[in-house]
């Protein structure tokens, strides 16, 4: 096995680490950049972000709550897209700071759920459901950067994620008890484990 940890993988607001998990797995020396340890608004101050070199791989997934097409009016925190906005732009900011050398990164990608997101990115480069991985829900999923594009292998909803989608008006997640510690919303946005395995084999 060839010695992977020489290579970056920063992993910006990760939350449980599901996206950059298989990078880990075989030795890539993984970054999770994600509150309430480290606040991507601040990654100038981060030396492992900062003065990161040669950096491998850079992996975004900025929180989608602000941008969710299912928002409504009467959401208890108004829609801030210039908050959400700015996360974004310092993800960004992150992956063209790498990418001025003479090498860049290898990879970089930045997805989010389809949304209010498209307004200001415009059309994604790639689009994915789950499903399309072996994983048992329907979400689509954008994505934008430079990376191979993971081969899919789609599996067709059971009747069950159907049912669930069609009385609760949203996907299938994560329990509580599978992710002890992380949030309704955290467990919401975790990265589907198909498409993480496919990426990782795409990337590498």
């Amino acid at each position: 096995m060839s010695d992977n940890s020489s290579k970056i993988i920063l992993d910006l607001c990760g939350g449980t680490g599901a996206w950059s998990k298989p990078y880990k797995d075989v030795g890539y020396d993984v970054r999770v950049i994600t509150l309430p340890e480290h606040d991507i608004l601040d990654w100038i101050g981060m030396p492992e972000v900062y003065y990161a070199k040669d950096v491998y791989g850079i992996l975004a997934a900025p929180p989608c709550k602000m941008f969710s097409l299912c928002r409504t009016n009467t959401a208890a925190k108004p829609r801030d897209l210039k908050g959400a906005m700015d996360i974004v732009k310092a993800c960004l900011d992150i992956i063209w700071h790498h990418n001025y050398g003479e090498k860049g990164v290898s990879f970089w990608a930045l997805e989010n759920p389809k949304g209010m997101i498209l307004r200001f990115l415009g059309k994604p480069w790639f689009t994915f459901q789950p499903w399309e991985y072996g994983d048992d829900y329907s979400k689509k999923t954008c994505l934008w950067g430079k990376f191979n594009a993971p081969k899919k292998t789609p599996t067709p909803l059971s009747k069950e994620s159907k049912e669930y989608q069609r009385k609760n008006k949203i996907h299938k997640f994560p329990s509580a008890k599978e992710y002890p510690g992380v949030d309704r919303s955290g467990r919401r946005a975790i990265t589907p484990a198909g498409f993480a395995k496919a990426f990782f084999k795409a990337n590498q």
